[in-house]
């Protein structure tokens, strides 16, 4: 009897299926938030805009607006600067303050229409405003309108006797990304961390960047860097631990792999410590798996396992642990659950079957086993191990 390399299918398995769901990412212009395998997009914090304004001081109907803005009142600044903009539509410092504090309020669409207001009637009175014009840009890209952004930002960043400004060539580095322009926006996120070498955000997209185009060498030392530069950072922790998986996988068996596996572990049980849900338990279990520490994968899974709503995959990885401790009536009772989440993984009947195999329950093995095959015909494993129990199915 004859056990498939777990290491590999396992590895295989949530590797493609985190490059295919980054692959349909980079393209797009709003970024995916469903984990575990999607990496949602990080924005630093940026500077509360409108408290240190180098514009002239409003006066008249704008002043007491303005002052609200300048106390942190944010709201009632919004409102009353609205008040004042809706009686007088050509008002552009009222258009101004309501963006302003509407982006303080994190209201970026909002925010993002009465700068646009403000900035058009600047433009059309010839007094353009460079913080209205910077503010604007902030929050189109805020509000993931990197289309809208991007012009904006190039501006920003290109100024003539503008120091660099990490954060500004950030999100121009990042609204580039999501429009399709990765090269690009390599170089923003380069000339970021020029300006500003612990920018996370830029790092963790240039280990991106590079992890898409499978240098995974260079992705792992950005992406180190990234959860150097902030300890917190869960999805740069989520992606340097793919990053060692695949780097393991593609060493094969051997010191290299096995000190990556051990890289991927450590990687992992930081993002545990930062998001305890099913899905960074799962990514922590798929190391643990791999480094054939499949006591502390049961650990990892079993609370999440038990819930009703538990995911296919979680559940095919206790499976694979528990089979590996040789507890084969739960990797059975486990294995089963998987395969009605998600009837159509070849994987789950393979290790299906192995565990109804060793468990001296034939016939089930070699419905499992056939389940497999109908699923992948052309696997030579799966033929070979029904051909093996088809003798002691009665």
């Amino acid at each position: 009897m004859t056990r498939t390399n777990f290491r590999a299918i396992a590895t295989s398995l949530l590797l493609l299926l985190f490059a295919s769901v980054v692959s349909a990412q980079s393209g797009a212009t709003r970024p995916r938030r469903v984990l575990p395998n999607s990496v949602p997009q990080p924005t630093p914090t940026p500077a509360r805009v409108g408290t240190q304004s180098s514009a002239p001081l409003p006066t008249g109907d704008t002043a007491h607006a303005f002052a609200l803005l300048q106390q942190g009142q944010n709201e009632a600044a919004a409102r009353e600067a609205k008040q004042i903009a809706a009686a007088n539509p050509n008002n552009a410092e009222a258009w101004k303050i309501a963006g302003f504090a509407e982006y303080n309020l994190k209201q970026y669409a909002v925010a993002a229409t009465d700068l646009q207001r403000a900035l058009d009637l600047q433009r059309k009175g010839g007094a353009e405003e460079v913080e209205t014009a910077d503010a604007l840009a902030r929050s189109y890209a805020r509000a993931e309108q990197f289309d809208r952004a991007l012009p904006l930002l190039v501006a920003a960043t290109t100024r003539a006797g503008a120091q660099p400004d990490a954060a500004m060539l950030y999100l121009r580095g990042l609204a580039e990304f999501r429009t399709g322009k990765v090269a690009d926006a390599e170089r923003s996120f380069n000339t970021a961390i020029k300006a500003d070498p612990k920018n996370a955000a830029a790092l963790f997209y240039l280990g991106r960047i590079n992890y898409e185009r499978s240098d995974t060498d260079a992705s792992i030392a950005l992406l180190n860097r990234a959860t150097t530069a902030d300890a917190r950072f869960a999805e740069a922790w989520t992606l340097l631990t793919y990053a060692y998986l695949r780097r393991a996988a593609a060493a094969g068996q051997g010191p290299k792999a096995d000190a990556d596996y051990q890289n991927a572990i450590r990687a992992s049980d930081a993002l545990v410590r930062l998001r305890n849900d099913e899905a960074a338990a799962r990514l922590s279990a798929q190391a643990l798996i791999n480094a054939q520490q499949f006591v502390r994968a049961v650990a990892a899974l079993e609370r999440f396992a038990a819930a009703p709503s538990a995911q296919g995959g979680t559940l095919y990885l206790l499976g694979i642990a528990y089979s590996r401790t040789k507890n084969y009536p739960k990797a059975i009772a486990t294995l089963e659950r998987a395969a009605q989440k998600t009837p159509d993984d070849v994987n789950i009947y393979r290790e299906l079957g192995f565990a109804y195999e060793i468990s001296k329950q034939y016939a089930k093995a070699l419905a499992a086993y056939e389940k497999g095959a109908q699923l992948a015909p052309d696997d030579a494993d799966l033929k070979a191990s029904v051909e093996r129990v088809k003798p002691f199915a009665k």
